[in-house]
């Protein structure tokens, strides 16, 4: 299940904190800091999609992610894949190198990761 840009938005805080009580994750927006109750919304539809977890301190929870942000958005690049590419990371690849603007430096930077790639699958 997909977050929210929302909460997309929280976990990217959590990601960075690795494990937040309510404060700290307030801290880490910037102002105009959105009200704790708003958070409390996302935390909880984020637990319930199991994105977040949390540990209760007396009367604090200090919430942590269940999915790593790696995991997350390599799931998501892969449905892009699959549903905009006809599942061929060929024509994504062929299409993000096309239209995204690369210097020349940055696209013999991905040619390289690609080719170290390919010499580990050797």
């Amino acid at each position: 299940m997909k977050l929210s840009p929302a909460e997309e938005e929280l976990m990217n805080h959590l990601w960075i904190l690795k494990k937040a009580f309510m404060k700290d994750l307030l801290d880490a927006y910037p102002e105009p800091k959105p009200a704790s109750t708003t958070l409390s919304t996302l935390l909880k539809r984020m637990q319930d999609k199991n994105y977040v977890g949390y540990k209760v301190f007396g009367s604090s929870r200090q919430y942590f992610p269940l999915e790593s942000k790696e995991s997350y958005f390599t799931k998501h690049v892969n449905n892009l894949i699959k549903n905009f590419f006809n599942d061929s990371p060929a024509q994504f690849a062929s299409f993000f190198t096309q239209k995204s603007k690369f210097s020349e430096d940055e696209l013999r930077q991905i040619k390289a990761s690609i080719d170290d790639q390919l010499n580990k699958k050797k």
